[in-house]
């Protein structure tokens, strides 16, 4: 996620023009709404380039020989000269890590776990877009698009589609099911690799449409965290009469004058509420010490060499993330896992790796023109998580500028960036609870 420091020529501010469609849910689909599995071998037939194309991943044994010896011949740096992780990853909990990938690691696990769900691929706007399409069994499930982010990925997800898609099998009720929609970011795992400029935020959202409508869904709800948050609230925009509501775990609600400021270093403006002070604060700390990944890949992601040529490199990278995200995934390593385990780490660094995508997903900083954390101009029903351990806590008054239409805003107890990751129970209340007026309406 984030690229707005360093950019600021090249940022973008869009205007709130977009205006809401009724609230009002059905019909979700159009009357053309199809079984997309029995529509696979007629399309993929016919050459279509619209075709809905099945999907499935298996690595050689020659890429996971390859990736076991590249990460047993890393060459070691000395250790970091502080006690902490102040100098960035701590040699001990990158070791650990290698230790695991090289030793008891197995993506075959998590290979079949994918290749068990629906996997498919659509070509839009001339690129192939890779997505799970995973239909709930209950009747008026309401369709849902979910998206990741950096340096996550459709991994991130994998917990809450059962609870989803099946809430009477986890404890819920089947009027809460969804028909769950969860694509790969351009650039980024099993999606194509733009070849040319353009596909940044924006251009993305407008794909998201096309695929929603692809699938006959004309209504549906959109769901998002990091790059996936910003890309939900440009679907809003973009598409206000189809996008029903949407949640968002880490929204862009800064106005310009607190957002020059976080970025900047300056003095909090006067009056401040103790929870927008705490927002302030965090987001000052986040810019001022957190933010080095963001910066290279907003500028120059061609240079990252390195995460293409060493999985260790790639994995360092990747977890370096935010401080409270790093901390977790230290204590799995450190055999102290919380929700976060060092497979669920590997998974999805095996993942990158497989796909070379270490690049061609940095690419995403460079495209993007907006300030992150920017608000957006969002018209539409929305719903706002805060977990404790986000870059920063959008307090309410925040979050109800930045998004007109709030219906729901909730601050949860525990848990971070990677929500559906990390606190996937959590979540999925939150996205039941949300949606369910305007479902019902």
């Amino acid at each position: 996620m984030l690229s707005e420091f360093s950019r600021t020529t090249r940022r973008g501010f869009l205007t709130a023009s977009a205006t809401a469609g009724a609230i009002g849910l059905a019909p979700y689909a159009s009357a053309h709404a199809f079984d997309v599995t029995n529509e696979l071998a007629e399309g993929a037939a016919g050459g279509d380039p619209a075709a809905i194309r099945p999907f499935r991943f298996a690595a050689s044994d020659a890429a996971l020989a390859d990736l076991k010896r590249r990460v047993e011949m890393t060459r070691w740096p000395e250790p970091e000269t502080v006690a902490d992780d102040t100098q960035g990853v701590q040699l001990a909990t990158i070791q650990a890590l290698a230790r695991h990938w090289s030793g008891d690691y197995d993506w075959r696990r998590c290979e079949a776990r994918l290749n068990a769900l629906p996997n498919f691929i659509t070509e839009i706007d001339g690129l192939d877009i890779h997505f799970l399409h995973v239909r709930s069994r209950h009747e008026n499930a309401a369709p849902l698009i979910v998206t990741h982010g950096w340096p996550g990925s459709i991994l991130e997800q994998l917990k809450i589609i059962g609870p989803l898609t099946d809430p009477t099998a986890h404890g819920g009720d089947a009027a809460d099911a969804f028909h769950l929609v969860i694509p790969s970011l351009p650039g980024h795992g099993f999606s194509a690799k733009p070849t040319a400029v353009g596909w940044g935020p924006d251009r993305t959202a407008h794909a998201w449409a096309v695929l929603m409508n692809r699938l006959g869904y004309q209504r549906y709800f959109a769901q998002g965290g990091d790059w996936g948050s910003m890309v939900t609230d440009l679907l809003a925009v973009q598409s206000p009469t189809a996008v029903i509501a949407i949640l968002n775990n880490m929204p862009a609600a800064l106005q310009p004058d607190i957002s020059r400021l976080v970025q900047t270093g300056g003095a909090a403006p006067p009056g401040l509420a103790p929870d927008e002070q705490r927002a302030f604060d965090e987001l000052i700390d986040f810019f001022a010490k957190h933010v080095a990944y963001a910066i290279e890949m907003t500028n120059r992601p061609q240079t990252l060499y390195g995460v293409s040529d060493s999985p260790v490199a790639l994995a360092a990278w990747m977890i370096d993330h935010d401080k409270k995200s790093y901390e977790l995934i230290a204590r799995a390593f450190a055999g102290n896992p919380g929700g976060i385990s060092r497979d669920d780490v590997l998974d999805n660094a095996t993942l990158y790796w497989l796909t070379n995508t270490g690049i061609s997903s940095a690419r995403l900083y460079w495209e993007n023109k907006r300030g992150f954390f920017d608000v957006k101009g969002v018209d539409v029903p929305s719903a706002i998580s805060v977990f404790p351990d986000e870059l920063y806590e959008c307090p309410r008054s925040w979050a109800e500028r930045a998004y007109p239409k709030l219906i729901h805003y909730n601050r949860l107890p525990v848990g971070g960036h990677f929500a559906a990751w990390e606190q996937p129970a959590l979540l999925t209340e939150e996205i039941r609870t949300a949606f369910r007026p305007l479902r019902n309406a």
